[in-house]
């Protein structure tokens, strides 16, 4: 059997286009309600967008330098830093529904045993499954023994993707 050149051409590139989805494919956790997501597939001609870790934002400007207020709690230091990010994206005609993957890295407060992870919930579910931004991403929240700033409770890495 003799197939030309360009028959070969032509089922590929058909067989190709019916593999490639143009649309991020989300896969909730099943049997859960819990934020994030199980999977997500990116088709092959999406931009991905990996921005560098993001850190708190003061939150009182009137705390004394050093002191654990200046930056708040872990929900606020997410909350900061998920602003931050927002903006972030937004300056690159991205928004918070295009996030994919994140990462999270966590200190836990003075004089906790262990990482605030409620706290970090509380400001991540501002941001990611709510009524007016729905989407979730694949999330891994890590403990760390410190960041740069030893005022900082909170970094966050994410990838988004360009629709």
């Amino acid at each position: 059997m003799r197939i030309t050149l360009s028959a070969l051409a032509l089922a590929l590139s058909a067989g190709g286009a019916m593999a490639q989805s143009s649309e991020v494919t989300r896969h909730p956790l099943p049997d859960s309600d819990f934020p994030i997501l199980q999977a997500v597939e990116v088709p092959a001609d999406a931009t991905l967008v990996y921005l560098s870790g993001t850190v708190p934002q003061v939150a009182d400007e009137e705390a004394e330098e050093g002191s654990a207020e200046r930056y708040g709690d872990t929900a606020m230091q997410t909350e900061t830093t998920l602003s931050s990010i927002e903006a972030k994206l937004e300056s690159l005609d991205l928004a918070m529904g295009d996030v994919v993957k994140m990462q999270a890295y966590l200190v836990a407060p003075e004089g906790a045993d262990a990482m605030d992870f409620a706290g970090f919930m509380d400001g991540y579910t501002q941001y990611f499954g709510t009524e007016e931004q729905p989407e979730l991403p694949t999330r891994s929240v890590f403990e760390v023994a410190g960041l740069a700033n030893p005022d900082w409770l909170v970094e966050i890495e994410v990838v988004a993707v360009r629709p």
